[in-house]
């Protein structure tokens, strides 16, 4: 995932604040850190993410150790919002699937964009066994499955309570997916209509038709107009500055003038008719 360098951005802003004082070019600076010189231009520009040693390096390097602090300080606060997928899972997903339900638990209204896959919030048990297998077996992870879906279906109860709003459009492309075995896909379609029409639930569908604004892009959550989560197959973003929400999220602008109700409801059913078995 393309990570944006945005003002504060660890790795960019301040060591090229720190080498605007006196001190080695590039070249030396590589040199008397025993780096090559690439990896000065990565940390510059953002594209690799430095380590606590790296920082420390850095500064002593240029005649700065005094902002070793504020550096690691900065690479703390980017940490907490660049979210690898390869460390959250290094444990499993249940620990990720817990560290939602504590999110979800204290947000009254949310906001999905799904184009690959059913959001999670409405999956049945076993297309989310599906997804989850896949992307153990993409990540290499423990197979905590059954722990993590009892998490993910817990999850669900938030939204049989009232007083709360989930609201998912989805892209068509979605429901034709298989990512699971057909009967399975056929079962989760079948959920998907029998949610349209509860009070807590607004399910929308994007048709493979529809003239689009803009592109389909990545995945988003926005939680309560506090907290949006955007992801890819390699790692979460948690957004808690709306000055950095991507103008999609800020705005609902990709979650107006779609199918919903009992016109989502004529889409799901067409795509489940074309289902079969296997």
């Amino acid at each position: 995932m393309h990570v944006p360098t945005k003002p504060g951005h660890p790795q960019r802003d301040l060591p090229q604040a720190v080498r605007r004082r006196p001190g080695p070019g590039r070249g030396r600076l590589a040199e008397r850190l025993g780096w090559p010189h690439s990896k000065i231009y990565k940390l510059e520009g953002g594209r690799q993410t430095a380590t606590s040693e790296d920082l420390r390096a850095w500064a002593a390097g240029v005649g700065r150790p005094d902002v070793y602090d504020e550096l690691e300080g900065r690479l703390k606060a980017f940490e907490s919002h660049i979210r690898s997928r390869r460390r959250q899972l290094a444990a499993g997903h249940r620990p990720v699937q817990d560290s939602w339900n504590l999110e979800v638990s204290r947000t009254r209204v949310i906001r999905a964009w799904e184009e690959a896959v059913i959001p999670g919030m409405l999956q049945t048990a076993d297309y989310a066994r599906s997804i989850f297998l896949r992307y153990a077996t993409l990540h290499g992870t423990a197979r905590d499955t059954e722990e993590a879906l009892r998490s993910r279906m817990r999850r669900q109860e938030w939204l049989y309570e009232a007083g709360r709003q989930f609201h998912a459009p989805v892209w068509e492309a979605a429901l034709h997916a298989l990512v699971c075995p057909p009967p399975v896909l056929a079962a989760q379609l079948d959920r998907l209509t029998g949610m349209v029409g509860m009070d807590t639930v607004e399910i929308g569908i994007i048709p493979l038709s529809t003239f689009l604004k803009i592109p389909t892009a990545n995945v988003f959550w926005v939680l309560d107009d506090r907290l949006v989560i955007t992801e890819d197959w390699h790692a979460e973003l948690w957004l808690d500055d709306t000055d950095a929400w991507p103008p999609t999220c800020a705005s609902g602008r990709c979650c107006r003038s779609h199918p919903c109700g009992a016109d989502a409801q004529n889409v799901i059913t067409q795509v489940r008719r074309a289902v079969r078995p296997r």
